[in-house]
């Protein structure tokens, strides 16, 4: 799962070629992508399952409808598929053209698009995610600590603009603090909670909630 520092969106259109089978063990190919590009490729191995566990507990109670941001090796889109999200019901979006067949290879009934983050909302409506009305949640995995301010707020504007009303996007970073700047989470009118601390992941990494009800709490609503 890559993470800060950022994964470089690149501005072209992604080319996604027809997935194959891939020889290698998903951490191999993590890391693989890793030395090819690292200032891509936030982390030198994918996220533990502990810090997935940790992201999970923070979905909404109910949710149904999920969207994952940077798929990786699919170490989420495992954990969502174990706690109940149905295939069909899961958009995972990844950029890198490898990583993006290794996660289709994995998990052929979910639907798994090679694409930008930043074009989330155009994702969305093209693929035809969201007919039956808004997403629950998005999970993210990118490394928004470092990406310039454009790139935040035109992911945090295409996110917020496919979630409903009590949707919740759930977001780890290895900094110390929320990877977002209060200036712009104020000026889209996000508020921010942290929700825990996965000490076992390598680097350890701090979970954060975000939401567009500012002045509500937001509770824990799944048990460990």
């Amino acid at each position: 799962m890559s993470h800060d520092p950022p994964r470089a969106r690149r501005q072209r259109r992604p080319r996604c070629e027809t997935a194959t089978t891939p020889t290698q063990p998903d951490a191999w190919t993590f890391f693989r992508q890793w030395l090819r590009n690292p200032r891509a490729m936030a982390a030198l191995s994918p996220s533990s399952r502990q810090l997935a566990r940790q992201m999970i507990e923070q979905l909404p109670t109910g949710a149904s409808h999920v969207v994952e941001l940077g798929g990786g090796t699919g170490v989420f889109t495992q954990a969502l598929l174990e706690n109940g999200i149905e295939p069909e019901a899961l958009l995972v979006v990844e950029l890198n053209e490898e990583l993006h067949q290794l996660l289709q290879q994995r998990f052929p009934a979910v639907h798994v698009v090679c694409g930008d983050a930043q074009q989330l909302k155009s994702i969305v409506r093209t693929q035809g995610f969201a007919a039956k009305g808004k997403v629950d949640a998005v999970i993210s995995g990118l490394g928004l600590l470092s990406m310039p301010r454009r790139v935040q707020r035109a992911i945090l504007e295409g996110v917020f603009a496919v979630l409903g009303d009590e949707g919740r996007f759930i977001q780890f970073t290895y900094g110390p603090s929320s990877p977002v700047p209060r200036e712009l989470l104020n000026e889209l009118g996000i508020g921010v909670k942290r929700a825990g601390i996965a000490w076992m992941n390598v680097p350890p990494a701090t979970v954060y909630v975000y939401t567009k009800h500012r002045s509500k709490g937001i509770p824990s609503v799944r048990g460990k």
